[in-house]
């Protein structure tokens, strides 16, 4: 992937920050999905006071990007930290993996984790959910 689209990617990612709902945790987090087309759409966190119905910043970004009709993703970049504060790695929880095993492909799907623009790190969906169940499971 080139460096100034993951670039471009963790700058989008970051202005996410700024809308998250994070009132009981304070841990914010944004995230920007990249369709295969080159088309981004962004996520962030929102809370809820029952807690289950609470909502990741990766799965708003799938769920906006679906509900368009797109279905073909190559990466998201993830960025997250309390109150905003970006000071190491947030690594999307397991749901988000499983969402991601549904409509990505775990070997090419790419997932960045930054810290700032010069820090981050890229690994395959499968390198985060080695064994995961998917479509290809049931057919």
């Amino acid at each position: 992937m080139n460096e100034n689209l993951i670039k471009e990617m963790i700058a989008l990612a970051m202005k996410q920050l700024k809308f998250s709902y994070a009132p009981y945790s304070g841990y914010k987090v944004g995230a920007v999905l990249l369709t295969k087309e080159g088309k981004f759409y962004t996520g962030c966190n929102i809370e809820n006071a029952a807690f289950t119905p609470t909502n990741c910043a990766e799965r708003t970004a799938f769920f906006k990007a679906i509900s368009e009709g797109e279905k073909n993703f190559s990466a998201i970049c993830i960025v997250g930290g309390k109150d905003g504060r970006v000071e190491e790695y947030a690594s999307p929880c397991g749901v988000c993996r499983q969402v991601m095993m549904e409509f990505c492909n775990p070997d090419t799907f790419q997932i960045i984790l930054a810290i700032s623009k010069e820090q981050y790190e890229i690994f395959s969906l499968k390198e985060l959910l080695p064994k995961g169940f998917g479509p290809g499971n049931l057919s």
